[in-house]
């Protein structure tokens, strides 16, 4: 359905198991920029779904993230999901200088030095899997607890708040909730971590907060509020996506038995094989966070002008046939190619090292324990989570 200003109706609410939405495949392939509204913002927005046309809208400062706050842009959620003063709202130089702070605690020796941490957390809660004996719940068991023990573990988050930070990323993330609970679930978020924050700035440990609260880049620093705020979107992103990708790449293996058994049997593939999993899993609904042109621009034949709204879909991006062979079939074997699931440009994931450790560390852990492992019911009777806009089981039983 179009409107009457030419935009297409754009629901993004596809929940069959792991299909790609059939709408935004259509979009990609008949409409690779078009006007679209959504559920929720007022108007319209260009959704870009081309990987070279979104490569180009999220590297080129011509497009402002910055420059829509304040203006109520078409989005899938009651209530924006950032904070508006967070780093995933910012534009260069601000952005930057926030992100070179941020980047010293996620290195490629933080994340090593990580690992006998994840290792420990993994094998923790597979020891309680398997005392419980079979079957188990995956999604419940690991999948949920994983990402966000580690990343409390690298913040020193207390144990007891972290029911309380779930429950905060649901109420988010949910499509359904309400705007009001939105703004109050943003608000208990934000003083909590602005005080967790001043409170380890007065008394550093050894962790990422402590780190980042006495990181410097020449003289700069970051303030109390922004490293907060700072706390909270690491807290948040570094443990929700992350959540639903063990379930979705464990269900992707567990229904294609011969992926599984190469990956068995060639166990150097798990870092290659884990690429292609990201690359080719539709891990979300629809689209992420707006930008705005500054000006006009000329993109892939269609002019955006100054003050339009931008929204780019990393899903398609993945499934672009002009980039990727044979884009929507799972190779395992394919040659290395960089995805967008952990975004690109200046907005790149800087948590995206320590998401593949924990995914490559809870599969691999995972599959050298159980060798016998598969679905304790059929593939058709799983499932499938609605009302939010992340894809995945909301249930997994597995046996081994």
């Amino acid at each position: 359905m179009t409107t009457d200003t030419g935009a297409r109706r754009c629901p993004f609410n596809h929940t069959t198991a792991l299909e790609f939405d059939p709408l935004l495949r259509a979009l990609r392939d008949e409409a690779p920029i078009t006007r679209i509204t959504m559920a929720h913002g007022k108007g319209w927005a260009w959704l870009v779904t081309r990987y070279e046309d979104v490569r180009t809208v999220v590297s080129d400062r011509r497009f402002s993230r910055a420059a829509g706050l304040g203006r109520d842009l078409p989005r899938m959620t009651p209530e924006p999901i950032a904070q508006s003063d967070a780093i995933n709202l910012m534009d260069p130089p601000e952005h930057t200088r926030l992100r070179r702070l941020v980047a010293q605690g996620f290195t490629a020796g933080q994340v090593r030095r990580m690992e006998p941490r994840i290792r420990r957390i993994v094998d923790g809660l597979l020891d309680e899997m398997a005392g419980r004996g079979a079957p188990a719940e995956y999604t419940a068991d690991v999948a949920a607890r994983l990402p966000l023990a580690a990343i409390c573990e690298v913040l020193a988050i207390p144990t007891a708040d972290q029911a309380r930070i779930r429950g905060w990323a649901l109420a988010l993330m949910s499509t359904a909730a309400g705007a009001r609970c939105g703004r109050e679930t943003k608000a208990a978020m934000r003083a909590y971590f602005v005080d967790l924050a001043a409170d380890r700035r007065r008394h550093p440990g050894d962790d990422l907060i402590s780190a980042l609260a006495l990181a410097r880049d020449g003289d700069d620093r970051l303030d109390d509020t922004e490293l907060g705020v700072m706390a909270m979107v690491l807290a948040l992103a570094g443990h929700d996506t992350s959540t639903y990708q063990l379930s979705n790449i464990l269900y992707t293996l567990l229904t294609r038995p011969g992926d599984l058994a190469l990956l068995r049997s060639r166990p150097d593939l798990l870092a290659p094989a884990l690429e292609e999993l990201l690359r080719f899993i539709p891990f979300r609904q629809g689209v992420g966070i707006a930008r705005v042109a500054l000006d006009d621009v000329e993109l892939g034949g269609v002019t955006i002008r100054a003050g339009d709204a931008v929204h780019v879909s990393y899903l398609t991006a993945n499934r672009d046939p002009e980039v990727f062979d044979r884009p929507d079939e799972l190779d395992l074997t394919r040659p290395p190619a960089t995805h967008m699931t952990f975004g690109h440009g200046a907005h790149y994931c800087p948590g995206a090292n320590l998401a593949r450790a924990e995914l490559r560390i809870a599969l691999d852990r995972l599959l050298t324990r159980f060798p016998d492992l598969r679905l304790a019911i059929p593939a058709d009777q799983v499932p499938w989570h609605t009302g939010s806009i992340w894809r995945y089981p909301e249930r997994l039983p597995i046996t081994w």
